[in-house]
């Protein structure tokens, strides 16, 4: 009797066993097929898929979903979330990012900005906005290079994210280049503080180049060079020499010049253009 007993006990440990083991190469084996459809060769870092379909650069498709405005699959997005173009279910701001915004043709332009307009997509106030000289028919489109709304010049507008973040990171230092008129005799002492730089509340700002183009009566006309875009960096760094700003009007971005273009007025850059802007920089 204890010897079938025996026999009954070790069957049930050994079925039990079999269970457990079972179990555990389910859970392995559900592992490796979860990680191997994150790894998809076809999946891409959302911000990349967001950034190509015109929402803006990778750093600012990046806030988007820090923000929680992007959702994938009906579940809010966290950083390093990967998706399929064109097979996955992808929302910002409970609008669904169609096939067609994916695969969007890039679109590359220049734009006179005139005085007067905002740098902005949207602006609850009403204010006139530079991306409303050009057709809606290029669809969404983000700006490089914003100018304040008292300033004038130079914009590029693009729907191609990767450009946009080789163009506005400090990292890649690409040049922009001012006409800046402002109030006074600006001195050598002046345009070496200029060079040297001042420390403003986003941190450290100075020109790489200052040249005087002119003078007059009662004010100074110079070219100015930045390689990164503090808001109303001009501005500010002119004021702790003790100059206002009158005029100012950005000429180039990296290789792009505004040349003979006037005030409102866009056209589409080149391939040679485009091509430029991307190896300009460090």
């Amino acid at each position: 009797m204890s010897k079938r007993i025996k026999k009954q006990s070790v069957k049930k440990a050994v079925k039990k066993a079999t269970k457990k083991a079972v179990k555990k190469i389910s859970r392995q084996s559900s592992r490796r097929s979860s990680l191997f459809e994150k790894e998809s060769p076809t999946a891409h870092r959302l911000q990349k898929i967001l950034a190509a379909a015109g929402f803006g650069s990778r750093r600012q498709c990046e806030e988007l979903i820090e923000q929680g405005r992007v959702e994938v699959n009906g579940q809010i997005a966290k950083l390093g979330t990967k998706a399929e173009p064109g097979m996955t279910e992808i929302k910002v701001d409970g609008e669904r990012l169609s096939k067609n915004k994916v695969a969007a043709k890039p679109v590359y332009l220049a734009l006179f900005k005139p005085k007067g307009y905002i740098c902005t997509n949207s602006d609850q106030q009403g204010r006139a906005k530079a991306i409303e000289l050009v057709p809606k028919s290029f669809g969404r489109l983000f700006l490089i290079g914003r100018l304040d709304k008292d300033s004038e010049g130079l914009i590029l507008l693009t729907n191609d994210g990767a450009l946009s973040e080789r163009l506005t990171h400090p990292k890649y230092g690409v040049p922009k280049v001012y006409r800046v008129q402002v109030a006074g005799e600006v001195t050598p002492d002046g345009i070496k503080q200029l060079r040297v730089g001042v420390h403003l509340a986003e941190g450290f700002a100075k020109a790489e180049n200052v040249v005087i183009k002119g003078r007059h009566k009662q004010s100074t006309i110079l070219e100015m060079t930045l390689t990164e875009g503090m808001n109303r960096e001009i501005r500010r760094l002119f004021a702790r020499i003790g100059h206002k700003v009158m005029t100012l009007i950005r000429t180039s971005v990296g290789p792009v010049k505004l040349g003979k273009m006037i005030p409102g007025e866009w056209r589409r850059l080149t391939q040679y253009e485009v091509d430029r802007l991307y190896a300009a920089g460090r």
